[in-house]
């Protein structure tokens, strides 16, 4: 239910096309839905602009599949359905609820998208340092399309060679919003902040060796970046840095 739903709810009710039982029935769920094991916040729309996210792991297919079950049916088919952090079996559960539904190997993302429409005002660039960060980076872009916005790709353009970064300074540089993504030592999210005006969301990743510290070391260095426009979220949570792209971008 967001605000555009409720004020058409509220105008049929007005008009007499909608009887108060009947609107009564439709808002009957808000602001969320008991299910035992999960309590689905169908109010998040109205208050934040975006949909719950259902976080996939450490649920079973079942659980995911009933919450979706539970948004396909409450949502007026408006939004678009995100799943993170999922897996082929839950995939399989929510593809039997969803046909539309598609699932991104690499980030475990499953994304059922039911509305095309932009928000953002501007392009999301979301920047990978390696290959071996492009799964964070996946989630990240495919979150950010998922919340509406124009969200594009650069990957593999790491510190090792920065001619590649280069190579797209155009791209960086009217982006509204940059989200990079890297691991090792972290640095690429200062080098690409020198480059432009748009705030930067750096996003540490798990890959590195052993003294990576399984991405501390990323973190650590990001948050002490020479550069001031940037701001970092948690290790390998790329779609913290999407969903505050998102917020961003609408304003």
């Amino acid at each position: 239910m967001d605000e555009k739903t409720l004020r058409e709810l509220l105008r049929e009710v007005r008009a007499g096309r909608l009887s108060e039982s009947a609107a009564l029935e439709r808002l009957r769920n808000l602001p969320f839905e008991d299910l035992g094991f999960a309590k689905v916040d169908h109010h998040r729309t109205l208050r934040q602009g975006f949909a719950e996210v259902v976080f996939g792991r450490g649920k079973t297919p079942e659980q995911v599949a009933g919450i979706v079950r539970s948004m396909l049916a409450r949502i007026d088919g408006r939004h678009n359905i995100l799943v993170t952090r999922a897996d082929r079996r839950t995939y399989a559960a929510v593809r039997r609820l969803a046909r539309r539904a598609k699932f991104h190997p690499l980030s475990g993302a499953i994304l059922i998208e039911r509305d095309r429409t932009i928000h953002g005002k501007g392009a999301i660039v979301v920047v990978s340092a390696g290959t071996s960060d492009i799964p964070v980076a996946e989630e990240a872009l495919v979150a950010a399309q998922a919340l509406g916005n124009r969200a594009e790709a650069i990957y593999d353009v790491g510190v090792a060679g920065l001619h590649r970064l280069l190579g797209h300074r155009d791209q960086l540089t009217s982006a509204r919003v940059i989200i990079c993504v890297a691991g090792m030592e972290g640095a690429l999210p200062s080098v690409v902040a020198g480059l432009v005006a748009a705030p930067v969301i750096a996003v540490p990743t798990s890959v590195g060796y052993g003294a990576s510290f399984g991405g501390v070391a990323a973190l650590l260095a990001m948050l002490n970046s020479c550069a001031s426009n940037v701001s970092v979220v948690n290790i390998d949570n790329g779609f913290g840095a999407a969903c505050v792209a998102s917020c961003i971008n609408r304003i």
